[in-house]
Protein backbone atom coordinates (compact mmCIF):
# COMPACT_ATOMS: atom_id res chain seq x y z
CA UNK A 1 0.00 0.00 0.00
CA UNK A 2 1.74 3.50 -1.08
CA UNK A 3 2.66 5.76 1.74
CA UNK A 4 0.14 8.88 1.93
CA UNK A 5 2.04 12.33 1.61
CA UNK A 6 1.09 15.29 4.01
CA UNK A 7 -2.40 16.93 3.62
CA UNK A 8 -3.00 19.40 0.87
CA UNK A 9 -3.22 22.00 4.08
CA UNK A 10 0.19 21.34 4.90
CA UNK A 11 1.40 22.58 1.74
CA UNK A 12 -0.79 25.52 2.08
CA UNK A 13 0.64 26.74 5.50
CA UNK A 14 3.95 26.04 4.43
CA UNK A 15 3.58 28.82 1.01
CA UNK A 16 1.68 31.14 3.68
CA UNK A 17 4.76 31.05 5.54
CA UNK A 18 7.51 31.18 3.34
CA UNK A 19 5.85 34.30 1.32
CA UNK A 20 5.22 36.32 4.82
CA UNK A 21 8.35 36.02 5.48
CA UNK A 22 9.98 37.31 2.37
CA UNK A 23 7.47 40.24 2.47
CA UNK A 24 8.60 40.49 6.64
CA UNK A 25 12.26 40.73 4.88
CA UNK A 26 11.72 43.46 1.74
CA UNK A 27 9.77 45.71 4.29
CA UNK A 28 12.31 45.80 6.95
CA UNK A 29 15.79 45.78 4.63
CA UNK A 30 17.89 48.44 5.12
CA UNK A 31 18.39 51.23 2.82
CA UNK A 32 21.54 52.25 1.30
CA UNK A 33 21.75 55.83 1.04
CA UNK A 34 23.96 57.87 -1.23
CA UNK A 35 25.24 60.95 0.64
CA UNK A 36 25.71 62.90 -2.63
CA UNK A 37 21.84 62.69 -3.18
CA UNK A 38 20.41 62.83 0.64
CA UNK A 39 19.04 66.17 1.02
CA UNK A 40 19.86 67.64 4.44
CA UNK A 41 18.60 66.36 7.51
CA UNK A 42 15.98 68.92 8.94
CA UNK A 43 13.02 68.85 10.84
CA UNK A 44 10.09 69.53 9.06
CA UNK A 45 8.14 73.06 10.10
CA UNK A 46 6.93 76.21 8.36
CA UNK A 47 10.14 78.15 9.14
CA UNK A 48 11.62 79.05 6.41
CA UNK A 49 9.17 77.75 4.10
CA UNK A 50 7.83 81.11 2.70
CA UNK A 51 11.49 82.54 2.17
CA UNK A 52 12.13 83.10 -1.95
CA UNK A 53 13.36 79.48 -3.76
CA UNK A 54 16.99 80.11 -4.50
CA UNK A 55 18.10 80.72 -7.61
CA UNK A 56 20.64 78.74 -10.07
CA UNK A 57 23.75 79.54 -8.86
CA UNK A 58 26.50 81.40 -11.94
CA UNK A 59 30.05 80.43 -11.81
CA UNK A 60 29.75 76.38 -11.88
CA UNK A 61 28.75 75.98 -7.77
CA UNK A 62 25.95 74.11 -7.01
CA UNK A 63 22.63 76.06 -5.57
CA UNK A 64 22.01 75.45 -1.81
CA UNK A 65 19.37 73.48 -0.69
CA UNK A 66 16.09 75.02 1.14
CA UNK A 67 15.55 73.28 4.55
CA UNK A 68 13.21 74.08 7.18
CA UNK A 69 13.65 74.66 10.76
CA UNK A 70 10.93 73.83 13.28
CA UNK A 71 9.70 77.08 15.24
CA UNK A 72 10.46 76.35 19.12
CA UNK A 73 8.03 76.48 21.50
CA UNK A 74 11.15 76.86 24.43
CA UNK A 75 14.78 76.26 24.22
CA UNK A 76 16.66 75.11 27.34
CA UNK A 77 18.09 77.67 29.74
CA UNK A 78 22.34 77.16 28.73
CA UNK A 79 21.66 76.95 25.41
CA UNK A 80 24.45 78.62 23.56
CA UNK A 81 25.24 79.70 19.43
CA UNK A 82 27.76 80.70 18.22
CA UNK A 83 27.50 82.94 15.18
CA UNK A 84 30.66 84.40 12.83
CA UNK A 85 30.69 84.87 9.07
CA UNK A 86 29.76 88.04 6.51
CA UNK A 87 29.90 91.72 8.02
CA UNK A 88 26.78 91.95 5.68
CA UNK A 89 25.07 90.10 8.18
CA UNK A 90 26.30 92.63 11.60
CA UNK A 91 22.88 94.34 12.10
CA UNK A 92 21.39 91.10 11.44
CA UNK A 93 22.72 88.68 13.79
CA UNK A 94 22.77 91.29 16.03
CA UNK A 95 19.16 92.13 16.14
CA UNK A 96 18.44 88.38 16.06
CA UNK A 97 20.73 87.73 18.66
CA UNK A 98 18.56 90.68 21.06
CA UNK A 99 15.08 88.67 19.84
CA UNK A 100 16.29 85.29 20.45
CA UNK A 101 17.87 85.63 24.23
CA UNK A 102 14.72 87.94 24.68
CA UNK A 103 12.33 85.31 23.62
CA UNK A 104 14.04 82.42 25.79
CA UNK A 105 15.88 83.79 28.70
CA UNK A 106 18.96 81.96 29.61
CA UNK A 107 20.21 81.32 25.88
CA UNK A 108 23.43 83.44 25.09
CA UNK A 109 24.33 84.13 21.02
CA UNK A 110 28.06 85.20 20.82
CA UNK A 111 27.95 86.81 17.20
CA UNK A 112 31.06 88.04 15.15
CA UNK A 113 31.72 89.08 11.38
CA UNK A 114 35.06 88.33 9.96
CA UNK A 115 33.50 87.59 6.72
CA UNK A 116 31.86 85.16 4.55
CA UNK A 117 34.86 82.83 4.18
CA UNK A 118 36.41 83.16 7.83
CA UNK A 119 32.91 82.22 9.12
CA UNK A 120 32.99 78.82 6.55
CA UNK A 121 36.33 78.14 8.00
CA UNK A 122 35.31 78.60 11.55
CA UNK A 123 32.29 76.15 11.06
CA UNK A 124 34.28 73.42 9.99
CA UNK A 125 36.65 73.85 12.45
CA UNK A 126 33.84 73.58 14.95
CA UNK A 127 34.54 77.30 16.42
CA UNK A 128 31.43 78.35 15.16
CA UNK A 129 28.12 76.57 15.00
CA UNK A 130 26.65 78.92 12.41
CA UNK A 131 28.36 80.89 9.41
CA UNK A 132 26.46 83.99 7.91
CA UNK A 133 27.19 84.11 4.23
CA UNK A 134 26.70 86.76 1.52
CA UNK A 135 27.00 83.99 -0.99
CA UNK A 136 26.31 80.43 -2.27
CA UNK A 137 28.26 77.74 -0.69
CA UNK A 138 30.45 75.82 -2.96
CA UNK A 139 30.77 72.17 -4.55
CA UNK A 140 33.80 71.34 -1.43
CA UNK A 141 32.07 73.10 1.01
CA UNK A 142 28.99 71.15 0.63
CA UNK A 143 31.13 68.31 0.12
CA UNK A 144 32.52 68.77 3.80
CA UNK A 145 29.34 68.36 5.07
CA UNK A 146 28.06 71.90 5.08
CA UNK A 147 24.38 73.65 4.11
CA UNK A 148 22.38 76.44 3.98
CA UNK A 149 19.27 77.90 5.08
CA UNK A 150 18.19 81.77 3.26
CA UNK A 151 17.37 84.41 5.85
CA UNK A 152 17.13 87.63 4.34
CA UNK A 153 17.19 89.79 1.24
CA UNK A 154 19.93 92.57 0.99
CA UNK A 155 20.91 94.62 -1.66
CA UNK A 156 24.35 95.80 -2.61
CA UNK A 157 24.71 99.47 -2.78
CA UNK A 158 27.43 102.01 -4.58
CA UNK A 159 28.35 104.52 -2.23
CA UNK A 160 30.43 107.51 -2.68
CA UNK A 161 31.58 110.23 -0.04
CA UNK A 162 29.46 112.98 0.66
CA UNK A 163 31.27 116.24 -0.91
CA UNK A 164 32.32 114.34 -4.01
CA UNK A 165 31.71 116.35 -6.98
CA UNK A 166 29.82 113.41 -8.88
CA UNK A 167 26.24 114.13 -7.86
CA UNK A 168 24.70 112.15 -11.02
CA UNK A 169 23.63 108.53 -11.16
CA UNK A 170 25.18 105.49 -12.72
CA UNK A 171 24.03 103.00 -15.68
CA UNK A 172 24.85 99.05 -14.99
CA UNK A 173 27.29 99.80 -18.24
CA UNK A 174 28.59 102.61 -16.63
CA UNK A 175 29.05 100.63 -13.19
CA UNK A 176 30.72 97.89 -15.01
CA UNK A 177 33.50 100.34 -16.58
CA UNK A 178 34.73 101.71 -13.12
CA UNK A 179 35.15 98.81 -11.64
CA UNK A 180 36.98 96.83 -14.58
CA UNK A 181 39.08 99.52 -15.07
CA UNK A 182 37.56 101.03 -18.61
CA UNK A 183 36.86 104.26 -17.03
CA UNK A 184 39.23 106.00 -14.86
CA UNK A 185 37.93 109.10 -14.59
CA UNK A 186 34.72 111.14 -13.35
CA UNK A 187 34.13 112.50 -16.53
CA UNK A 188 33.41 109.29 -18.53
CA UNK A 189 30.63 108.97 -16.61
CA UNK A 190 29.03 112.13 -16.49
CA UNK A 191 31.13 113.72 -13.99
CA UNK A 192 33.70 116.65 -14.13
CA UNK A 193 37.25 115.95 -14.40
CA UNK A 194 39.13 113.82 -11.99
CA UNK A 195 40.63 110.24 -11.19
CA UNK A 196 38.01 107.61 -9.79
CA UNK A 197 39.30 106.19 -6.81
CA UNK A 198 37.94 102.79 -6.64
CA UNK A 199 37.82 101.07 -3.05
CA UNK A 200 37.65 97.04 -3.41
CA UNK A 201 36.76 94.72 -1.02
CA UNK A 202 39.15 91.75 -0.28
CA UNK A 203 38.47 88.92 -2.22
CA UNK A 204 37.25 86.44 0.86
CA UNK A 205 34.79 88.92 1.14
CA UNK A 206 31.30 87.20 -0.13
CA UNK A 207 30.31 90.61 -1.38
CA UNK A 208 33.47 91.19 -3.54
CA UNK A 209 32.28 87.72 -4.79
CA UNK A 210 28.34 88.32 -5.33
CA UNK A 211 29.58 91.76 -6.86
CA UNK A 212 31.81 90.17 -9.14
CA UNK A 213 29.02 88.06 -10.61
CA UNK A 214 26.18 90.32 -10.50
CA UNK A 215 28.08 93.53 -11.64
CA UNK A 216 31.01 92.13 -14.08
CA UNK A 217 29.40 89.49 -15.12
CA UNK A 218 31.94 87.50 -13.45
CA UNK A 219 34.78 89.24 -14.94
CA UNK A 220 37.88 90.11 -12.94
CA UNK A 221 37.94 93.66 -11.24
CA UNK A 222 40.11 96.34 -12.33
CA UNK A 223 43.86 96.68 -11.52
CA UNK A 224 45.96 99.99 -11.43
CA UNK A 225 46.78 102.78 -9.11
CA UNK A 226 43.65 104.21 -8.88
CA UNK A 227 42.27 100.78 -7.45
CA UNK A 228 42.91 100.00 -3.51
CA UNK A 229 41.89 96.78 -2.46
CA UNK A 230 41.37 96.26 1.64
CA UNK A 231 43.23 93.96 3.87
CA UNK A 232 40.44 92.94 5.44
CA UNK A 233 36.65 92.98 4.74
CA UNK A 234 34.66 95.86 7.02
CA UNK A 235 32.76 98.42 5.60
CA UNK A 236 34.13 101.51 8.33
CA UNK A 237 38.09 101.38 6.66
CA UNK A 238 35.80 101.30 3.37
CA UNK A 239 33.70 104.21 3.84
CA UNK A 240 36.61 106.49 5.62
CA UNK A 241 38.84 105.15 2.51
CA UNK A 242 36.44 107.13 -0.44
CA UNK A 243 37.35 110.76 0.29
CA UNK A 244 36.30 113.18 -2.18
CA UNK A 245 37.06 110.89 -5.32
CA UNK A 246 36.49 107.45 -4.39
CA UNK A 247 33.67 104.91 -5.44
CA UNK A 248 32.69 101.73 -3.62
CA UNK A 249 30.05 98.70 -2.43
CA UNK A 250 28.52 97.55 0.85
CA UNK A 251 25.50 96.14 1.92
CA UNK A 252 22.62 98.59 1.72
CA UNK A 253 21.71 98.43 5.44
CA UNK A 254 25.20 99.34 6.36
CA UNK A 255 25.27 102.87 4.61
CA UNK A 256 21.64 103.89 4.44
CA UNK A 257 21.87 105.60 7.39
CA UNK A 258 25.36 107.04 7.08
CA UNK A 259 26.21 110.96 6.94
CA UNK A 260 29.47 110.71 5.75
CA UNK A 261 28.44 108.84 1.94
CA UNK A 262 26.15 109.10 -0.12
CA UNK A 263 24.08 105.97 -2.10
CA UNK A 264 24.23 105.92 -6.13
CA UNK A 265 21.65 105.50 -8.09
CA UNK A 266 22.02 102.76 -10.53
CA UNK A 267 19.83 102.36 -13.50
CA UNK A 268 17.25 105.08 -11.83
CA UNK A 269 16.80 102.82 -9.29
CA UNK A 270 17.42 103.40 -5.13
CA UNK A 271 18.52 100.19 -3.56
CA UNK A 272 15.51 100.02 -1.86
CA UNK A 273 13.69 100.07 -5.27
CA UNK A 274 12.33 96.62 -6.23
CA UNK A 275 13.72 97.30 -9.47
CA UNK A 276 16.98 97.64 -8.27
CA UNK A 277 19.72 95.71 -10.53
CA UNK A 278 22.03 94.22 -7.81
CA UNK A 279 19.93 92.16 -5.06
CA UNK A 280 20.99 88.82 -3.19
CA UNK A 281 20.10 86.59 -0.70
CA UNK A 282 21.89 86.39 2.72
CA UNK A 283 22.32 82.68 4.14
CA UNK A 284 23.68 80.89 7.15
CA UNK A 285 25.00 78.20 7.33
CA UNK A 286 25.72 75.19 8.89
CA UNK A 287 26.88 71.53 9.41
CA UNK A 288 24.69 68.64 8.72
CA UNK A 289 23.53 66.89 11.42
CA UNK A 290 23.07 70.22 13.09
CA UNK A 291 22.57 70.75 17.01
CA UNK A 292 19.69 70.96 18.99
CA UNK A 293 21.01 74.26 19.60
CA UNK A 294 21.44 75.40 15.88
CA UNK A 295 18.17 73.82 14.61
CA UNK A 296 16.32 76.08 17.94
CA UNK A 297 18.52 78.94 16.40
CA UNK A 298 17.90 78.80 12.81
CA UNK A 299 14.30 77.88 13.49
CA UNK A 300 13.44 80.72 15.28
CA UNK A 301 15.46 83.11 12.93
CA UNK A 302 13.38 81.50 9.53
CA UNK A 303 9.92 82.60 11.67
CA UNK A 304 7.92 85.44 11.42
CA UNK A 305 9.33 86.48 14.79
CA UNK A 306 12.52 86.24 13.49
CA UNK A 307 12.09 88.00 10.37
CA UNK A 308 10.06 91.24 12.33
CA UNK A 309 13.32 91.18 14.74
CA UNK A 310 15.72 90.89 12.21
CA UNK A 311 14.32 94.55 11.05
CA UNK A 312 14.82 96.45 14.27
CA UNK A 313 16.89 99.17 13.91
CA UNK A 314 17.11 98.77 10.25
Amino acid sequence: MAKSGPPPIVFILLFLLLAGGGWFFFLNKPVSQDASNTPAPTPAGSGGANLPPVAPVVGGTSPVAISSFAIPASVPAGTAVRIDGSTSMVTINLNLKNGFQAKFPGTTVDTKANGSSKGIEDLVAGTADIAGISRFLTDREQAQGLAAVPVALDTIALVVGINNPFQGGLTSAQVQDIFKGTARDWSKVGGPAGEIKVINRPAVSGTHQTFKEQVLGGGEFGTGQNVTTLDRDATTPLLQALGNNGIGYATFAQVVNQKTVRVVLVDGATPDAPNYPYQRKLYYAYKNPPSQAVKDFLGYATSPDGQKAMLVGN
